[in-house]
């Protein structure tokens, strides 16, 4: 062991590695790769994820990844729609499988226990043959004609969530865009089947996943590993890496696993302040969220609000109007120079807003 890191210090490492702590000269493909994918089942929220983390950021840059297929809007970690690189959809998919499924049955195991899934699947890989974009109720309701019973939501979850790797199609998740979901395989938009799950005892695609994961929000505990991923077979994966790691103590006792070389910053350096979409990564990546929010606010996380960090911590909510007015909802008082500095940051996203806004 290497000493304890205080809920502080975790807070600064949190910040520094997912461009919190100063805005990234890097492009927004690989912020998306080094961030391990950004939570998106709220279409137009990784785009303030990315304005909040990028020097400079437009936001007709990630669209354009989005319509290149250079970026994808899949179903993988916790089973959440996650806009992550064409290359981790295609490496990671495999190894999300069986959580999926298991997600999915979780909610629907009574609707769907008289369906046999393997025919199910190959129903509805008939279907999508013809590479023609379909809503989740179409292709529900194409394939109920075999199970009247189960109903369309059930078999639609299943199959697009889980049995059948695909992405949501451009435009939803475009810029200021306002589309369903439209689905079609991973192989038929990007052209190539997803990496095959290799059957090593030393699971190399989880230990892939575990220093991605490291590397974006480390140090951290395998517990919070899994809350991020949604993955709980990942103990052969770190068991393997752990000659190659340093642990630490946080003040409540727990290991923490990390990267020898990762930034770990004095934890009295400056945070700025920082406008969080909602359901960020930075918060929810975590089983235990502390060192970013206070326990009274955490329903916050999962409630879908945006959250302005001060300080570093979850200390006011923030909405945005059509016109792009900007308004803030303290969790506590500020000091004058909190409120200075949160005015600032306040002015430079409604100016963003305003400068890629199309009237």
């Amino acid at each position: 062991m290497t000493g304890v890191l205080s809920t502080r210090a975790l807070n600064r490492a949190t910040l520094a590695r997912q461009f919190l702590l100063d805005h990234a000269d890097v492009s927004a493909l690989d912020a998306v790769t080094h961030l391990c994918g950004m939570q998106a089942q709220e279409p137009q929220e990784p785009f303030f994820g990315l304005f909040s983390r990028l020097r400079g950021f437009n936001p007709a840059e990630l669209s354009d990844l989005l319509t290149t297929r250079q970026v994808v809007r899949t179903h993988l970690m916790r089973r959440t729609v996650h806009l992550v690189t064409a290359a981790d959809a295609l490496a990671w998919r495999s190894r999300h499988d069986a959580m999926l499924r298991q997600k999915v049955l979780g909610v629907y195991r009574t609707e769907l226990a008289g369906v046999d899934l393997e025919e199910l699947t190959t129903t509805a890989q008939k279907i999508l043959a013809d590479d023609q974009p379909r809503t989740m109720g179409d292709l529900a309701r194409a394939v109920a004609t075999q199970w009247p019973e189960t109903g369309t939501r059930p078999l639609g979850e299943i199959l697009l969530a889980a049995l059948i790797p695909a992405v949501q199609l451009p435009p939803r998740g475009l810029w200021q865009e306002k589309a369903g979901a439209r689905y079609l395989p991973i192989s038929s938009w990007l052209g190539k089947e997803i990496d095959p799950l290799p059957q090593d005892e030393t699971d190399p695609v989880g230990q892939t996943l575990v220093r991605r994961y490291l590397a974006a929000y480390g140090p951290a505990a395998t517990a919070d590993v899994r809350a991020w991923s949604g993955v709980a077979g990942l103990p052969a994966a770190v068991s393997a890496l752990r000659d190659d790691l340093v642990t630490f103590r946080d003040e409540r006792g727990r290991e923490l696993l990390d990267l020898p070389d990762a930034p770990r910053p004095d934890p009295d350096t400056p945070a700025p302040v920082r406008f969080l979409p909602a359901f960020d990564n930075a918060i929810l990546g975590y089983h235990d969220r502390s060192r970013i929010i206070d326990d009274e606010h955490k329903g916050l996380s999962v409630a879908g609000t945006r959250v302005v960090l001060v300080d570093g911590r979850v200390s006011a909510t923030w909405t945005t109007t059509t016109t792009g007015v900007v308004t803030i909802d303290q969790l506590r008082p500020f000091t004058k120079p909190e409120q200075s500095a949160l005015n600032n940051e306040r002015e430079t996203l409604e100016e963003f807003l305003k400068q890629h806004t199309e009237t």
